[in-house]
């Protein structure tokens, strides 16, 4: 089936697939840290509710311990809830100019395959 696509256009069938699979991985880690956003967001919205004398632990590693500091835990959180933020942008950014590139790949793609090539001998019959 390949034998008879010219060699442009394999390399584009071959680009379209990578393309595919970085949009997978985009959305992937996409999904992965709007699911962090959305924890954070709940963590952040408890710290807010409770007095700053409030028993306040977090996990370090396999250990829960005692923050004594809670402003300053609020603040840790909120920053990295920012950092998730930005990378969730740039991952919208990247996300649609993959998407752009696949779509373009997929229309140079259809219109080789749809347009007269050379003419190619028919496939020999064995009438044996």
């Amino acid at each position: 089936m390949m034998d008879n696509i010219p060699p442009k256009v394999q390399n584009q069938i071959a680009q379209f697939q990578q393309l595919t699979q970085q949009i997978q991985m985009v959305t992937t880690q996409k999904i992965q840290i709007e699911a962090q956003i959305r924890e954070l967001d709940r963590t952040i919205q408890e710290l807010e509710k409770i007095t700053d004398d409030s028993a306040v632990f977090k996990n370090v590693g396999s250990l829960l311990i005692q923050v004594k500091d809670k402003p300053a835990l609020l603040s840790e959180l909120k920053e990295q809830k920012e950092t998730a933020d930005v990378r969730v942008k740039t991952l919208d950014r990247q996300d649609k100019h993959l998407r752009e590139r696949h779509k373009t790949l997929q229309d140079q793609i259809t219109q080789a395959l749809q347009a007269p090539g050379p003419a190619r001998p028919a496939p020999e019959v064995d009438e044996t």
